[in-house]
């Protein structure tokens, strides 16, 4: 399966899959479906059925969130 590219956040579904998170941070799909599956990590997922979702609008607002702690 073929990474998806985005070039804004214009571009990224509603819900982001591993796969999706994955094309935007720039890590592997197992690095994505791992990270999320830790409290460190702090993605807000949610869980339908047997998929694991993350919302657009929660995901950037996680990159903003963890951007400005560093900075």
């Amino acid at each position: 399966m073929n990474k998806p590219t985005y070039k804004s956040y214009d571009e990224l579904p509603l819900t982001l899959s591993a796969l999706n998170v994955a094309a935007v941070l720039g890590i592997s799909w197992a690095g994505a479906s791992a990270s999320w599956s830790t409290a460190k990590a702090g993605f807000p997922a949610l869980n339908i059925g047997s998929r694991i979702l993350i919302p657009k609008h929660m995901f950037l607002a996680w990159i903003d969130g963890s951007s400005s702690k560093k900075g």
